[in-house]
This record gives structure tokens, sequence and C-alpha cells, in this order.
């Protein structure tokens, strides 16, 4: 196992394909800072750099996954000194929603293994995770609307695609802390375990990915299943399906897939994340902020 011990916030290993990241602030329920929000950014970019990294799990240090903003500055956590009614001269990227748009931008896999508290942005930092599982003592709330604030880290857009739009209007607008089996009722996380089984399960599900899917395949599936989401026709993903079928037809990765089933033996996939993706999603560009 490798670990970057260059993080303060968070603690980044990888082992055997797999890479976790495990927030890292146990004494303050891993409140998100403005040194974590950098580190995740950071840790994405140094994930899709690695082709040593198949998987991603994200997990939390101690009793909690995050329980949201650190609220040290009290009433101005949120505030950028300016008082309501002020018309500001710009607008302060949210830095919830800068993590998520860099995970929705992976070309790895995420399964969050919710350990325990997620609030806040500690829940909604794990709506662009692909995977969800909870342990039986986790908890989970879009406390936003009980804090003064509004929704953030682009859960509007999460949110309702992941769970349905009035699940999703009940949980916020209540801002209501719930626990892990509304969660799984709701849709929101695949499934419940004991605390001490959590990472295990989690590791399983990735090493599920690892040992038998193409890493450029995942990649290319992964981003085709969240942009195909905002899609307003099904010609939409038939353009980038038929793309995508063509350009990794012709790929020593698709022969070796082919071959090693029909020769009933482990495929060995040799295409790399860092190098082999093909642009399948003509003409789509991530919009700008403003």
């Amino acid at each position: 196992m490798s670990t970057n011990s260059k993080y303060t916030e968070i603690i980044y290993e990888v082992s055997d394909n797999i890479a976790t990241v495990t927030l890292h602030r146990p004494d303050k329920m891993n409140a998100f800072t403005g040194v974590m929000m950098n580190e995740l950014l950071q840790v994405f970019d140094e994930i899709d750099a690695d082709d040593n990294v198949r998987a991603v799990i994200v997990t939390g240090s101690g009793r909690a996954f995050c329980a949201g903003a650190d609220l040290s500055h009290g009433a101005d956590t949120f505030s950028d000194g300016k008082l309501s009614g002020q018309t500001p001269t710009s607008v302060r990227r949210d830095g919830g929603g800068m993590v998520t748009l860099r995970m929705f931008r992976c070309n790895k896999p995420i399964i969050g293994a919710i350990n325990g508290a997620a609030v806040g942005i500690g829940a909604t930092m794990t709506l662009p995770m692909d995977i969800r599982i909870a342990a039986d003592s986790a908890k989970m709330g879009f406390v936003f609307t009980r804090r003064g604030i509004v929704p953030e880290a682009c859960s509007s857009w999460f949110l309702p695609r992941l769970v349905g739009i009035s699940q999703a209007q009940e949980w916020v607008l209540t801002g209501r802390v719930f626990l892990a089996d509304e969660a799984l009722r709701g849709g929101l996380v695949r499934s419940i375990h004991p605390q001490e089984e959590l990472l295990q399960v989690a590791r399983k599900l990735a090493k599920e990915i690892v040992d038998n899917a193409a890493p450029v395949s995942v990649a290319l599936a992964r981003q085709m299943m969240w942009r195909m989401l905002g899609a307003s026709h099904p010609m939409e993903a038939h353009r980038v399906d038929s793309r995508g079928i063509q350009e990794r037809g012709r790929s020593a990765d698709t022969r070796e897939g082919v071959m090693s089933f029909l020769q009933k033996r482990p495929a060995v996939f040799s295409d790399k994340v860092t190098t082999d993706v093909p642009d399948i999603f003509v003409g789509w560009e991530e919009p700008e902020f403003f």
C-alpha cells in the first residue's frame, strides 16, 4: 500500500489498484474546510493521472463521514462580507460545487462508504459518486433550509436525478436528518452494513470493477451515464453510443475482451485512461461558470 503524506485534511492511499480517500479531521467530525476542498480537488487530479488507480473509495475518519461545513466562524460562516440586499460585484463560486463537478469529471468509478454522519456538504458531496453504501449507524441530512441557506454542491441537479423529485423535495424542504434505512428506502444508498464491514464491502465492489472491466471502457461508460442524464432526447445517447462502439471496436481492449471470453480466461486489458480515451462526446463542453 502506498500513502501520500502531502495532504493534511485527507488521507490518500492506493492498494491493489484501489485508491482510498479518507476525510481526516476526526476531532471535528471531518467538517469541510477550504483546505479539505483544495485537497479533494488535488487528489482527484492525482487519481485521474495515475493509471495504476482503477477505482476510488471515499470515506471518513472516526465516527463521522463529514458533518458538513466547519461552522467555527459562527454567523459569518457562509457570508462573503456583504449585507443582505447589497448588490455583489461578483459571485463567489461554491466550494462544494467545485468538488462535485471535479468528481463528475473523474474517469474512475467512485464508491462512497458513508461510515457515519453525512450532513450538508457531507451529504451532497456523495451525490456524484457512482455507488453509495452506508454503515448502519450513518445519518444523512440536506439541512440547508434549517441554516437559512440553499442546497449547494450542484445537489439541485444531482439529487432529483438520483432519487426522484418528490423524495428530493421532502428531504431538502424539511432539512431533517434521517437514518440509513430511510436513505436506503429513498434510493440514496445501495445497501447498509455493520460499521466494521463497510470498507470490506466497498473494496469488494471496487475489486469487481478492477478485476473484470477495461479501464477505458469504465471511464467512457461512467461519463456516458452521467452526461446523458441531461440529454433532451435518446438520439443524443444514440450518437454517443455509436461513436463509442466504433472507437472501442477498433481497440486492443475489445479484441482482448472478446478473445478472453472465447478462450475462457481472464482478460488482460492494455489501454490506458491517461492516453487512450477517445472523444465520443463531440460538441459537449462543460459550461463556464459565468
